[in-house]
């Protein structure tokens, strides 16, 4: 009996369970950020998990976002980091294939809440 007690903490602990980054991005609105995704047309180039429209293959596909170490091989994955990245890839990366589709302050924050949060 005491082991099943620990079977939650266990998958918790594994990554498993409830969004792993809900503490995160405060003050941004995740279910807010998937409508600016679909907005901004992210699918046209990534895909991403629980946007219907986003199957696209030219950009990297953003499965597991709050897993991940880097935005862009760059910069930390922090909300503030992606969002800088989301409203000006090219001041972060000259040169590179992601567009400035001039993303508002808001909107970028939401958009990197759905993807830390919810892929």
């Amino acid at each position: 009996m005491r082991r099943l007690a620990l079977l939650p903490l266990l998958l918790l602990a594994a990554g498993c369970g409830p969004a792993r980054h809900a503490e995160r991005v405060p003050g941004a609105d995740a279910g807010r950020g998937e409508d600016r995704i679909e907005y901004y047309g992210c699918g046209a180039c990534h895909t991403i998990p629980g946007i219907r429209t986003a199957t696209a293959k030219v950009g990297p596909p953003l499965e597991a976002f709050g897993r991940r170490a880097t935005v862009a091989g760059k910069l930390p994955n922090t909300p503030d980091a992606l969002a800088h990245w989301i409203r000006d890839p090219q001041r972060v990366v000259p040169g590179n294939d992601m567009p400035d589709l001039d993303v508002s302050r808001r909107d970028a924050r939401d958009i990197a809440a759905y993807l830390l949060e919810r892929t």
